[in-house]
């Protein structure tokens, strides 16, 4: 049975569509309200700044760059797939039908007609509220009846739920729902693993092919940690859980290409072996610190070629940490690899900006973009920490126990104990630097990702941290309306607000997570002021992405 694609009314609209399918996405300029819409939906547009992603690829061999346009093959099937579990198998009917060059364009950069960077508001005239399960849960669904479902695959990452002839719901493999895209890319993996010279990458690309067509990825993602001395870096499948904002279960499909830095992810080698004995110094109860990172846990620095589906979807990542497997990480820990030439993009064309509109003129010298690569590579280390499985259910993850809430308040963890990891570091020797450079930078970061919106985990993370540094003396507003950061009443504040996070997790407490977002996510009226007053200067909100074999391989 197919699903639903629009929230409600589905059948006018539809009709609408049949009937008249100019008049109902166009934005001609001889309406009043479509004139309207033109201007607000190509304002939403500028709020994003080009930037084209390519690198040296003289560093690959021959064999290397023959895989590549396998590689983007593959990715652009991920692409495909995500528009069907974000939005629904109309995307391209949908598309076609807009008229308005900007709302097409913004249609374009969101997946949809739902803009991320604004609380998922609909822009497309007809839409109605984004549905929180996305197109991975049947539109009708009430959760009475999800939790009726007696089927224990109901919560898997890899599969969609569905309703069968009779109207039931069914939870069904990945494998099974989209076994013509995924038969595809196992094909294109196994052809790209015969050109693999490196032994890591080959067994990878190997399992990963297999994998794809059982919805079982613990394989390869064992391989994946493996892989030690690949120059290309190929991330490929359902992986993160934020388009699903109803219980948070369902991994959306996603791609990047990758090119690795070996030069700089040299300088970064020595932070992993320090896992273990950084776990035992957080902030916390030892109940809260009881378990290990892994041991294969590693740090590395690429150039990212390509990015595809969930991750290219509003706000842009600009470094990644994984598997999300709680099993792999146990057993290897986890790999980060920050995109070096993605961050200097939001560096330069943002963060900058930004900092010198809000941050005091006498602490915008220490916004440095060393001090953001490390605060930004911290985070990801962060996620290794803490805890993955509550105290009262050694069994039940935390992501399980704190369900829709779980993104959030994790992505709050990784910020505010990557800051922590920092600053330790420091006082070991670890990491040379001066701290003012990465608190300060972390602060205009702040600013940054709040503008994510509410639809956005990490932009509701930050709200959280903004609004808890406030109240802890750690920001303040001065008279010119700019903030100057107190190193010592953050140190504090960091301390704090890890020790209350990995709490919450490790008590799996649903309620304390709804409570600490419900209470700190609010936009105060200041923080308004602030915010416009960067609109009101043009400051990008995010970064869209020039790429694609055309623009790498031209070079």
């Amino acid at each position: 049975m197919k699903r639903a694609l629009f929230n409600g009314n589905f059948f006018l609209i539809m009709l609408s569509l049949i009937l008249s399918p100019v008049l109902f996405f166009s934005c001609k300029n001889s309406d009043k309200h479509d004139s309207t819409m033109l201007s607000k939906n190509q304002i939403e547009v500028n709020k994003y700044v080009s930037y084209e992603l390519t690198t040296d690829l003289s560093v690959l061999t021959e064999k290397e760059k023959q895989m590549l346009p396998i590689l983007f093959e593959a990715a652009n099937i991920m692409n495909d797939l995500f528009k069907r579990v974000s939005f629904g198998d109309n995307y391209s009917a949908v598309y076609d039908t807009i008229k308005c060059e900007a709302t097409k364009r913004l249609f374009e950069i969101n997946y949809g007609p739902w803009n991320r960077l604004d609380d998922n508001k609909p822009f497309v005239d007809g839409f109605k509220d984004k549905p929180a399960g996305a197109n991975f849960y049947p539109l009708d669904m009430k959760k009475e009846e999800f939790e009726a479902l007696a089927d224990s695959s109901k919560t898997s990452l890899y599969t969609i739920i569905k309703r069968d002839a009779n109207g039931k719901l069914i939870s069904v493999p990945y494998h099974e729902a989209f076994k013509t895209e995924l038969t595809k890319v196992s094909e294109l993996l196994k052809k790209a693993a015969e050109l693999a010279e490196d032994a890591g990458l080959k067994k990878y690309l190997e399992l990963r092919a297999v994998d794809m067509l059982k919805s079982d990825f613990y394989q390869s993602d064992i391989a994946w940690m493996e892989m030690k001395t690949n120059t290309i870096d190929f991330i490929i499948g359902p992986i993160e859980n934020y388009e699903d904002a109803l219980y948070g279960y369902k991994a959306a499909f996603e791609s990047f290409i990758l090119i690795k830095d070996k030069e700089w992810s040299k300088k970064l080698e020595k932070y992993a072996s320090l896992l273990p004995n950084l776990q035992k110094q957080l902030p916390v109860a030892d109940a809260y610190k009881k378990e290990t990172p892994g041991a294969d846990s590693d740090l590395n620095a690429y150039d990212a070629v390509y990015y595809a589906g969930d991750c290219n979807a509003g706000s842009k990542t600009i470094a990644i940490n994984l598997p999300n497997d709680e099993k792999v990480q146990a057993a290897k820990g986890s790999r980060r690899l920050q995109l070096k030439n993605s961050m200097r993009a939001k560096f330069d064309n943002i963060l900058l900006p930004i900092a010198n509109s809000l941050i005091d003129e006498e602490q915008r010298k220490y916004v440095k973009f060393d001090a953001f690569f490390g605060n930004v590579m911290f985070h990801e280390v962060a996620h290794g920490l803490g805890i993955k499985y509550t105290l009262k259910d050694a069994k039940l993850t935390c992501r399980d126990a704190l369900e829709n809430t779980y993104s959030t308040v994790e992505e709050a963890k990784a910020d505010i104990l990557g800051l922590w990891l920092v600053t330790k570091l420091n006082e070991m020797g670890e990491y040379k630097g001066d701290m003012m450079e990465n608190y300060v930078t972390f602060a205009a970061g702040i600013f940054r990702s709040i503008r994510f919106g509410g639809a956005s985990s990490h932009g509701k993370a930050n709200l959280i941290t903004f609004n808890y540094f406030i109240e802890q003396g750690a920001f303040a507003k001065n008279t010119k309306g700019t903030y100057t950061i107190n190193l010592e009443k953050m140190k504090v504040a960091v301390a704090g607000l890890a020790n209350i996070i990995i709490t919450i997790q490790g008590d799996g407490s649903k309620a304390d997570a709804d409570k600490l977002i419900k209470e700190k996510c609010v936009t105060q009226e200041d923080l308004k002021t602030d915010l416009a007053k960067l609109e009101a200067v043009s400051i990008p909100v995010d970064i869209v992405w020039e790429q694609g074999a055309d623009v790498l391989l031209k070079k």
